[in-house]
């Protein structure tokens, strides 16, 4: 089993940054490719980006590639998201995931784990 508690969230003003730090306990993350996905209001939950084991490969949704990046410390057990100019279009509860090989990590399918999630909310 592994838990997943995601930290970092907050009230922000357009153009802001945040960052997300995504712990994990009870096992090494380090057997999981990882991912963040966020739901908004009345959405389903979308993917916003992944990471691969050893953090050599990433992947970004096209709403935040160039704004948004992902990063691993298997040492630490920890995932984080870094946010850099923010929009209003980005506000949402942000879970994060770690993730098997039965399918591709843009789909919550693959997901074995999940946090709790955390609010970012972005002001005008």
């Amino acid at each position: 089993q592994v838990q997943l508690v995601e930290s970092g969230g907050g009230v922000v003003q357009a153009g802001g940054s945040l960052r997300l730090s995504c712990a994990a306990s009870g096992r090494s993350i380090s057997t999981y490719r990882m991912g963040w996905f966020r739901e908004a209001p009345g959405n389903k939950r979308e993917f916003v980006t992944a990471i691969s084991r050893s953090g050599g490969s990433t992947d970004y949704s096209d709403a935040v590639k160039g704004r948004f990046t992902i990063s691993r410390d298997n040492d630490k057990n920890t995932v984080y998201l870094q946010m850099n100019s923010l929009t209003p279009e980005d506000t949402a509860v942000y879970y994060c995931g770690a993730s098997s090989d039965w399918a591709t990590w843009r789909s919550t399918v693959s997901y074995v784990y999940w946090g709790q999630g955390t609010q970012v909310t972005v002001s005008s």
